[in-house]
């Protein structure tokens, strides 16, 4: 800190020292060499026109800049988030010679992955990597934290697990936060562990809901909904559905509505109340922009629905529509489907060799999408079976048993 307010002033040592100390003592007390007492820093201070309080109320300052980021970060308050930033940045260069230089590094890290910014938080994560050694053991927990969110964040599923479950198991877990917990069901339901997300998700309900923390509220409803849905336990889910409908219209939450509208109408779907799904889908079309992915996903669930309850016209016009929308973005995937199911409502012959030469094959290859495959896999098994092909039936069936057959 001295040696910092002499350069910034254009002191040299000997006329900051003079009729204080040794030039050789002011140099070890400026590279922490050795032990200065409160007189002789006090000296010096008052020489460089800093007086101890001052430090002292820049200790106050940064401290509370840093509380108050992290709690405006935890109720999701952006621009308040951003003006607290600025103001610490404005100040970053007193923050090398405060107590609080590691707790500022790991916010910033924070705030990274706060805002998205993944480039920036690696090459913080990066800087911090190098001094974790010197850390606290709740700076240490922090940043292995922050490690766990930057690893959601580039879709690293089992690797956060791993971070999360460990840091649940070394902690009291009595004390654990919401923002935590949240983070967990998020992992757990990424990786399709519905009963852990579930558990977790109830956990930092709860916790948000005793700080009335109304977006984290929603965020871990819809978390609660989808996980619900896919556990079948459909009653709970629709429940937090309409409990997000409202309370996201209430809180103009208008970039949330498009989402759960459209999770809404596939649980409705899932309940067989085919036309109330379509309702809900076209009420997340309706406050959506048609060129984006997620329109797409939409108005391929509805040609899906169409299809299935023989509303042939209807189902060819979304199909038709997903075939050139999905050609504008570049998606492989909803193009394939599209273009199947076009095929099937023309030459169903056709449509399942193209299933099993297109479709299938770029499943299996992209990996993902387990229960379309799965479902894929029993149409063309049923397919064979009704012309009876039966070995080619049973092999498909054996994909779907994993190979016991």
């Amino acid at each position: 800190m001295i040696k910092y307010y002499r350069t910034q002033r254009g002191i040299t040592q000997t006329a900051l020292a003079k009729g204080i100390c040794s030039v050789p003592h002011l140099s070890k007390i400026e590279n922490n060499s050795k032990e200065a007492n409160e007189e002789t820093i006090a000296l010096l201070l008052q020489r460089l026109s800093i007086s101890l309080e001052e430090m002292e109320e820049q200790e106050g300052q940064i401290k509370n800049l840093l509380r108050d980021l992290s709690n405006k970060m935890n109720f999701f308050l952006m621009e308040e988030v951003d003006e607290i930033y600025q103001t610490l940045k404005s100040i970053e260069h007193l923050i090398p010679f405060s107590k609080h230089l590691f707790s500022c590094e790991l916010t910033k890290y924070r705030y990274f992955l706060f805002k998205g910014l993944i480039d920036d938080a690696e090459s913080q994560r990066d800087l911090l990597y190098k001094q974790k050694k010197n850390f606290s053991q709740h700076e240490s927990y922090l940043f292995r934290y922050y490690n766990a969110i930057f690893l959601i964040l580039k879709q690293q599923f089992k690797n956060a697990d791993d971070i999360l479950d460990s840091l649940y198991q070394e902690n009291d877990q009595d004390t654990t936060s919401g923002e935590f917990l949240y983070h967990r069901a998020l992992v757990k339901s990424s990786l399709e562990q519905s009963g852990h997300a579930i558990h977790f998700g109830k956990m930092a309900l709860q916790i948000f809901m005793n700080q009335h923390n109304f977006l984290r509220i929603l965020h871990t409803l819809m978390l609660l909904g989808i996980n619900y849905t896919h556990s079948k336990i459909y009653e709970e889910a629709e429940g937090c559905y309409q409990h997000l409908i409202r309370n996201a219209e209430i809180l103009k939450e208008d970039k949330m509505l498009p989402q759960i509208y459209h999770n809404m109408g596939f649980l409705q779907n899932k309940m067989n109340n085919h036309l109330e799904a379509i309702k809900y889908y076209e009420k997340s079309l309706a406050l959506q922009p048609a060129i984006n992915p997620h329109y797409l996903v939409t108005m391929y669930a509805i040609g899906e629905i169409y299809f299935s309850i023989d509303s042939m016209e209807s189902a060819k016009k979304y199909f038709q529509e997903v075939y050139s929308l999905s050609k504008e973005l570049g998606n492989k995937k909803y193009r394939l489907l599209a273009d199947f199911y076009l095929c099937r409502m023309a030459s169903p012959q056709k449509a399942y060799k193209y299933l099993e030469t297109k479709v299938i094959p770029y499943f299996e290859e992209t990996n993902e999408h387990i229960d379309d495959l799965t479902r894929f896999y029993k149409m063309l098994s049923d397919y064979y079976n009704d012309n009876g092909k039966i070995h080619e039936a049973v092999s498909y069936l054996n994909k779907i048993a994993g190979g016991l057959l």
